[in-house]
């Protein structure tokens, strides 16, 4: 409600005021009645009625139009003190003093509605310019929801409450809620929120008032519901003004969402470049040193007979944990450079069991107790693939399933072919991947269990996702049904592979 209806007078007080003011009048023009034309009278008592149209409203206007000319008829049109009428010509001036008394305070208080709601919209729009402004410089979602609280309960004398979107895009109240909702008006805010016609908002009539609900829709996604309930004085008339704090609502919304886009993507790009950073500068300040201390320890266990046995086995133990923390500086260097994008693939046509046979026999301690096997369809076509990097995968991945096998445990490697090229999956009989960490399994230094005996810093995986994605592949991990753990790739094929012919043989089966 306004500021001007709030202040207006009970209907039976404005009438009685109206009579009393028109009584006033006329006991001032009594004695003015034998110095004046009644001509001038019926002016002074149409100011009257003028005036009460300007002050108190239509409908006391009119009952003073009436009572006007009653007065003017039974005060001042001979015989006084009565309504008989000596002259005909009298009927004529009460018809017209009576029209135009109607007509001036029809006019009259059509200006004073007109000018009362152009100052109401004025006040209106200062106030959503001001809502505009304190929107604009919200820096949470709580600063949006309370200062929009705080201009409904001001400007539209009503309560507001917002439904608003999770990540899954389900509705729920925030803050949250004191007071539940009908099912009535729950069932609206869902079906304002999914609605796809041009005009989504929603109006209920409720005992307590009226209810409308008002969809706070982005640019890119729709943020929730703007409910509204206007209380008992509440009318339609506010719709526009409901709709167009909805409309900057929604604005603010998107726009906090759009800072905390771009603060994760600024937060994301600086932790990249200040990994790889350490990456790469850790990776070639310790590689140097740990040559010296490997090339060191490899002479102590080759040395004679001045080092003793127990000498020897010391540094028979540092080489291999110098040979074990070489093998993660080398990956801490493959991964920076493959990061930086410095590797260019050098992709030839290869025998896909070659390349699983080198990594094998890269690996001839690590696989000391665990059998291989390797199993391939037949007539596997050529794959061009770099095989100095591919050999890398299939070493990261035999290693892990050696290292996370129990002793004895064999490893499979199988090959499979398709319209779109190879399908290469690795599995192992050992415990297999925690189910909550294989979405972040191809992560930058995550491992499958975080505090583990087992040596690793969680690049293995990243490796062979940023070797298989460079050749068009795709990699993916799972547990296997019946235990234990498969990481599966695939190698797409890329043109035609050359045709390997058939080695020619003499008749005493010698190759030419």
């Amino acid at each position: 409600m306004q500021n001007d209806e709030r202040k207006r007078l009970p209907p039976i007080t404005s009438h009685l005021l109206a009579l009393a003011v028109c009584g006033l009048a006329v006991a001032i023009c009594l004695p003015l009645r034998d110095l004046l034309e009644l001509t001038n009278i019926a002016m002074l008592l149409l100011v009257i009625v003028v005036f009460i149209a300007a002050t108190l409203g239509r409908s006391e206007a009119i009952l003073a139009s009436f009572v006007s000319v009653a007065a003017f008829d039974f005060f001042f049109v001979t015989p006084h003190l009565s309504f008989l009428v000596s002259d005909v010509q009298y009927l004529v001036t009460f018809a017209v003093m009576l029209a135009v008394s109607l007509i001036t305070s029809h006019l009259t208080t059509r200006l004073q509605a007109s000018a009362r709601e152009a100052l109401a919209r004025e006040r209106r729009s200062h106030a959503l310019y001001a809502l505009a402004k304190a929107l604009a410089g919200a820096m949470s979602i709580e600063q949006v929801v309370e200062r929009v609280g705080a201009f409904v309960r001001e400007q539209a004398d009503g309560d507001a409450r917002f439904f608003l979107t999770d990540t899954a895009q389900a509705l729920h109240e925030f803050p949250p809620p004191g007071v539940p909702l009908g099912l009535d008006e729950s069932i609206a805010i869902r079906a304002v929120f999914q609605s796809d016609v041009a005009d989504r908002s929603c109006c209920i009539a409720n005992p307590n008032g009226l209810d409308m609900m008002f969809p706070l829709g982005g640019a890119m996604r729709r943020h929730g519901v703007l409910f509204v309930r206007a209380g008992a004085g509440g009318r339609p008339a506010l719709r526009p003004m409901l709709e167009g704090i909805a409309s900057l609502t929604a604005i603010a919304l998107e726009r906090l969402r759009f800072v905390d886009i771009a603060e994760a993507s600024r937060l994301e790009t600086e932790a990249e470049r200040l990994r790889s950073s350490i990456l790469s500068s850790i990776s070639h300040d310790i590689r140097t040193p740990l040559t010296v201390l490997f090339g060191q320890a490899d002479s102590l266990t080759l040395a004679g007979g001045h080092v003793t046995d127990e000498e020897r086995d010391a540094a028979r133990a540092i080489r291999d944990q110098a040979g074990r923390l070489n093998q993660m500086v080398e990956k801490l260097l493959d991964m920076a450079r493959l990061q930086a994008g410095q590797v260019r693939l050098r992709k030839e046509w290869q025998a896909i069991d070659e390349v699983i046979g080198a990594s094998i026999q890269m690996l001839d301690n690590a696989l000391r107790e665990h059998p291989v096997k390797v199993t391939l369809a037949p007539d596997l076509p050529l794959v061009a693939v770099d095989a100095v990097l591919m050999e890398r995968v299939f070493f990261n991945l035999i290693e892990n399933a050696a290292k996370y096998s129990p002793a004895g445990a064999p490893i499979a490697v199988v090959v499979a072919g398709e319209a779109e090229g190879l399908v290469v999956e690795v599995r192992d009989c050992g415990p297999g991947f925690p189910p909550a960490s294989l979405p972040r399994l191809f992560e930058l230094f995550e491992r499958g269990v975080a505090e583990s005996a087992i040596a690793g810093v969680g690049l293995g995986l990243a490796i062979c996702r940023a070797v298989v994605e460079a050749h068009g592949g795709r990699i993916s991990a799972s547990n296997l049904a019946d235990g234990g753990a498969c990481v599966r790739f695939t190698l797409p094929s890329a043109g035609e592979p050359p045709r390997i012919e058939p080695e020619l043989t003499d008749a005493a089966g010698v190759g030419s």
